[in-house]
């Protein structure tokens, strides 16, 4: 069994969106022959939304592992754009990841397709 706990923090004004997410898992019971889990996980956000709908963001989705003493911690930079196909917006985005700390053997860079459907009221 484990436990988390999350928070995030986030303000927006004049296009701009800011803040961090972040949380912690940890082991607590369950079965022994299950790997001990102590990560933290901090993912500070800073994007940008212009009058077209086009959003641009860098952030981390950096991993702490308290066990092995590791961080993963990438950045990512991500442009999206919403459009309208009939009367559904779609927000489509292509995003850049760049490793600056992993594990051996872990990746040095990514990339990210995002298609998020939207269903405003």
């Amino acid at each position: 069994m484990g436990r988390r706990s999350d928070a995030v923090v986030l303000k927006q004004q004049n296009g701009w969106t800011y803040g961090a997410l972040g949380n912690h898992l940890w082991s607590f019971a369950g079965d022994d022959d299950r790997a001990y889990v102590n990560s933290t996980f901090l993912q500070p956000f800073l994007a940008y939304t212009t009058k077209t709908h086009t959003t641009l963001t860098v952030n981390s989705e950096s991993t702490y592992d308290w066990n092995g003493e590791e961080w993963t911690m990438p950045v990512n930079l991500v442009a999206s754009q919403v459009l309208k196909i009939g009367e559904l917006p779609i927000s489509f985005g292509l995003g850049y990841r760049n490793y600056l700390e992993a594990p051996d053997g872990g990746p040095d860079w990514g990339l990210r397709f995002i298609v998020t459907f939207l269903f405003p009221k």
